[in-house]
């Protein structure tokens, strides 16, 4: 699955075979609910969250939808893509997307029986572009409080993070309300770099990281993250713990209290007494990627990090911004969030000097003291040095070739156990013009063209 998305007409879907989070989880007794966006794969029932360990879902099966008419367009495609359980939602047309998820998850917080354990995955829309003719959509109101912002798409950027900031605040003060706030864990996280300068349609920023989402730059493959809970051990502090997204199943599945000795075949590590304790992270290493039919992989080991290849032509090999620093940060504001007020009277909020410290140390810096040494990796492979240089301008390889040798040799081994691809071309059975308009799960249908009732 490293090589492209799954698109809803294309029959295939996370192997079967691969048990996930949710299921783990339902093994230790957890109710587990899913809100918002699944992605992987939605031709078959069998391939979807009910059937993959969700006990509930409100959401859509693809990669994006408009945040109002729940649409989606790709391969030439259109159709609605939202989904309550297995039925279409056509009753929440027109409302956002985001106070959608905001509402659902609420509702999953309130009646959810206390004496049972909970795992509640919301996964947002925000800050995901939609369809090619409105790409970023936020309430006008909310557009209008941001107009000190030059850039209009920049401005539409920022209403629709605000709404996600609410969400997040507003799920974290019923959590509260209900008791459940002082057990939880809460993980805020992306799964890549930001969009930045245009690329699919966005206004995000990765300042100042070089290049975008679905680049092997830092810019596209390092991730936002936010870890909260009463549980933790080292709090207030910036985690220099190395971590990739697989490591979650393991971690999550430890705090939970699962046997470890049950996952069998991971990739990913158990992160949370590192996490908890502050202690040194078990991951050395991490594989971006290898995708053999763009010609591009990227492995960090320890402080090195190999790139090989590039994507686009290149196009996308670059530094953007805006940096997001100008003018002053007003600390108070978070402590008038929604999250900010439950945490304060909690006492779990950190003195607003101990904000502005960690939101500095946060602060990625690139090394204006290095010596500049292009990367050109189409034409040979690039080492940097990404703890001295997270901003990618002086390549090693030619300076430490002993480094280089070594990470194309774990390259290689890590290549040769690399299974290919299973992407598929598309299917013209699952072209929602077939469906009524909707992308449905195609696959278990046997007539060429379906009806507009779709299950």
């Amino acid at each position: 699955m490293q090589h492209g998305v799954i698109y809803g007409a294309e029959p295939r879907g996370l192997p079967l075979n691969e048990k996930i989070l949710p299921q783990y989880l339902k093994d230790l007794g957890y109710k587990t609910h899913l809100v918002g966006k699944w992605h992987l794969g939605s031709y078959k029932k069998e391939y979807l969250p009910l059937n993959r360990g969700f006990d509930s879902h409100v959401g859509f099966w693809t990669g994006r939808i408009d945040m109002y008419d729940h649409t989606t367009m790709e391969q030439g495609s259109w159709g609605t893509d939202f989904r309550r359980g297995f039925e279409v939602a056509h009753d929440l047309f027109g409302v956002y997307a985001t106070d959608v998820y905001t509402d659902e998850a609420i509702k999953v917080v309130n009646s959810h029986n206390k004496s049972e354990p909970l795992f509640l995955m919301l996964a947002h829309s925000a800050v995901h572009s939609g369809n090619p003719y409105e790409p970023i959509r936020a309430p006008q109101k909310l557009i209008d409080a941001f107009k000190y912002i030059d850039d209009s798409a920049r401005q539409k950027f920022a209403a629709v993070l605000s709404k996600l900031d609410e969400s997040v605040g507003k799920v974290v003060k019923a959590l509260h309300t209900r008791g459940l706030l002082e057990n939880s864990i809460v993980v805020f996280s992306t799964d890549n770099g930001g969009p930045a300068a245009g690329f699919n349609d966005n206004a995000a920023s990765n300042y100042p990281l070089k290049g975008v989402k679905n680049t092997l730059w830092e810019g596209g493959v390092r991730g936002a993250g936010f870890l909260w809970s009463p549980l933790l051990d080292s709090k207030a502090r910036v985690a220099y713990q190395k971590m990739h997204i697989s490591d979650w199943l393991p971690t999550l599945y430890s705090a939970a209290g699962g046997d470890l000795s049950v996952l069998e075949n991971l990739d990913g590590v158990n992160q949370w007494d590192a996490l908890s304790k502050n202690t040194e992270s078990p991951r050395t290493s991490v594989l971006h990627n290898i995708d053999d039919i763009w010609g591009i992989a990227a492995l960090t080991v320890d402080k090195y990090k190999l790139i090989k290849g590039t994507i686009y032509k290149g196009v996308w090999d670059n530094w953007y911004g805006p940096s997001g620093r100008e003018g002053a940060y007003n600390a108070s504001l978070l402590y008038d969030s929604h999250a900010g007020r439950i945490l304060d009277k909690l006492n779990l909020m950190p003195p607003k000097e101990k904000v502005m410290e960690l939101r500095d140390e946060a602060t990625v810096k690139c090394n204006d003291s290095i010596e500049v040494i292009q990367c050109k990796p189409r034409d040979a492979p690039c080492v940097f040095n990404i703890d001295e240089d997270p901003c990618e301008r002086r390549n090693l390889a030619q300076l430490l070739p002993e480094v280089l040798e070594s990470l194309l040799s774990e390259m290689h081994k890590l290549n040769v156990s690399a299974v290919a691809p299973n992407a598929q071309p598309i299917d013209a059975r699952g072209d929602p013009q077939y469906w009524g308009r909707v992308y449905t799960n195609f696959g278990n249908y046997e007539t060429q063209h379906g009806s507009s009732v779709c299950l």
